[in-house]
């Protein structure tokens, strides 16, 4: 049924808007680029899943968010370096006929996963 994402900017109570995200499938120690996006207002992708229901495949995947870049957008003042650059998240997809939503909860210094619905 596909894999989404959708990211929430805690420190300041809204959705991460343009936030910066890529999608990569791993394959032992190959990492390949499947996508490369920004989010729209709602902190969502903006086409829609980030695989398609059918195009899902079982295996193991990472989503990398560009959580610094989006701060220092908002003009949030960073240490250098900053706590948290890139938020990496490794996740496998077991049955593809499943939906997968991997949200990320985050701020300049902390950051919260889970298997959504």
């Amino acid at each position: 049924m596909g894999l989404s994402t959708h990211v929430l900017d805690t420190m300041h109570g809204c959705p991460a808007a343009g936030m910066q995200v890529e999608l990569y499938t791993l394959q032992g120690e190959v990492t390949t680029l499947v996508k490369r996006l920004a989010l729209n207002a709602d902190g969502r992708t903006p086409d829609g899943p980030l695989y398609g229901d059918g195009e899902l495949r079982s295996g193991s995947y990472r989503l990398v968010f560009d959580v610094a870049s989006y701060f220092k957008g908002k003009g949030v003042t960073l240490p250098e370096p900053n706590f948290l650059n890139r938020v990496a998240i490794d996740f496998g997809v077991a049955d593809p006929r499943q939906h997968y939503h991997v949200p990320l909860l985050v701020s300049p210094w902390s950051y919260s996963t889970y298997r959504g619905s």
